[in-house]
């Protein structure tokens, strides 16, 4: 029996695997960084045993509170990710699941590997209404990717998706998927009268080095994203650098920055009411969304969120809050949860990529329904 990491997004440290019921584990954190939650790794010989996995570190992850009620997921073939049965207690978190085959995955959420990425932006240049635009490489040498959806002209809106500015939050990159789907889907209603209006430009993954190296929150040199928009730079942040210096050539009418959130078991908007320039006109316009988003599925609701921010106290090195107060637009990050959302639970599976895949769509349907607004 022995457990491997060696693997795209692999994140492990093992301490003891000899015996299948007391497997000891640490989470190995970020480069340059003392944080840590993000876990990937295999299982192998271990079939037909009752295994009992601690990790020993777990108190001292990024977000310990998440792990209140968290469940991980486990696949036998990597494509369909199941909750198995997990305790948070005396500060470790105990996995115990009965392992049917001789090799078996774990993993804080089902990972979304570089060769999906690859294959989504192959696929989706394809697309007629698609143009693939190489926007640099990262401090690891990775292409930072972005997809034109439709053709930009005057009087249409300019929409801005980016996802995964945090790479352990792969359920953002799942909901790409769907968004991407519907925009480039000539049959579909929604999509198409998006592209009457608007011109989408799509970032499905801001941070390739975090995400292929197994980080929760930072990309190579240990710089978390989504607080470097104010003062991004090539040596620490090339990739909100990059991202940013596109933004603006083409302007930002729309933006929507997507996440996951390792302790509310919600879906969720986070605004950016804080920001100097906020007004009620702005307001409106968030108000508006959020209330097209409950009407178009079940799955999104507005009770449980974040603290919305005192006027003028936005941290502007915060994606959406930057690019909300430099643009002058609806800015916002939509938060899914690592956990199950409370509302519509689903014991086996959680929230999951499929869930994630198609929260996507009622997405762009409250976008189509804003758009007046905007």
């Amino acid at each position: 029996m022995y457990i491997n990491h060696a693997m795209d997004s692999g994140n492990i440290e093992v301490l003891s695997c000899t015996d299948a019921s007391d497997i000891r584990l640490n989470i190995v954190a970020d480069h340059n960084t003392q944080k840590h939650q993000w876990f990937h790794f295999s299982l192998h010989n271990a079939a037909a045993q009752l295994c009992n996995l601690t990790f020993d570190n777990a108190s001292s992850a990024a977000y310990p509170s998440g792990w209140q009620d968290y469940r991980a997921v486990a696949s036998y073939d990597r494509e369909t990710w199941f909750r198995v049965d997990t305790d948070y207690i005396d500060g470790k978190l105990v996995i115990n699941h009965h392992v049917e085959e001789d090799l078996i995955y774990f993993a804080y959420f089902a990972p979304y590997t570089t060769e999906r990425h690859r294959d989504l932006i192959a696929n989706c240049q394809a697309a007629a209404d698609a143009t693939y635009l190489g926007l640099g490489q990262t401090l690891d040498g990775q292409s930072m990717d972005l997809l034109q959806i439709g053709c930009p002209s005057p009087e249409k809106k300019v929409c801005w998706l980016i996802a995964r500015q945090h790479p352990g939050e792969t359920m953002a990159q799942w909901w790409m998927e769907g968004a991407l789907a519907t925009l480039l889907d000539d049959g579909n209603a929604i999509g198409q009268a998006l592209l009457e209006q608007c011109v989408f430009y799509v970032v499905p993954n801001m941070n390739p080095d975090g995400s292929r190296r197994g980080h929760l929150r930072h990309n190579a040199a240990g710089t978390d994203l989504n607080r470097a928009w104010r003062n991004a730079s090539l040596d620490s942040s090339p990739e909100v650098y990059l991202v940013r210096q596109k933004m603006e050539q083409t302007g930002v009418d729309f933006f929507l920055d997507v996440h996951g959130d390792e302790g509310l078991p919600y879906n969720f908007i986070a605004g950016s009411e804080g920001i100097p320039d906020w007004n009620p006109q702005r307001q409106a316009q968030l108000d508006g969304f959020k209330q097209a988003l409950v009407a178009a599925t079940p799955e999104f609701q507005t009770q449980f969120g974040y603290p919305i921010d005192d006027p003028g106290q936005a941290n502007l090195d915060i994606g959406s809050n930057f690019v909300g107060q430099h643009f002058g637009c609806l800015s916002m990050t939509l938060e899914m949860p690592f956990k199950d959302n409370a509302d519509l639970p689903s014991p086996l599976y959680g929230w999951s990529p499929e869930r994630a895949t198609a929260l996507a769509q009622p997405c762009l349907l409250a976008l189509l329904r804003t758009l007046p607004q905007l």
